[in-house]
């Protein structure tokens, strides 16, 4: 996936948690919702971060090997949440 794609879908989920978190009724709904904006403003700045480091060092191969590190652990981070929305959705 490109990463002006990913880094559009972070900002996407973003507002939606952000525009819910301020329309809530509840401290608790605000807080849960806080919560995933955060999340997916923490990614985007990931993301965002590792294309800058990744155009400007790309050819070093320590600098790539650790982009592909970082890149695995933002997908583990992901497939977490993704098991924590749908633990959040059973009865």
């Amino acid at each position: 996936m490109q990463v002006e794609h990913q880094i559009k879908i972070c900002s996407h989920h973003y507002q939606k948690w952000k525009s819910l978190a301020l329309s809530a009724h509840t401290i608790e709904q605000t807080g849960n919702f806080l919560e995933k904006a955060f999340f997916w403003l923490e990614l985007q700045t990931a993301f965002i971060t590792l294309f800058t480091i990744e155009q400007s060092k790309g050819n070093d191969l320590k600098v790539s090997q650790k982009i592909i590190l970082a890149k695995t652990n933002l997908s583990k981070k992901l497939t977490d949440y993704a098991k924590k929305i749908l633990d959040e959705m059973k009865w």
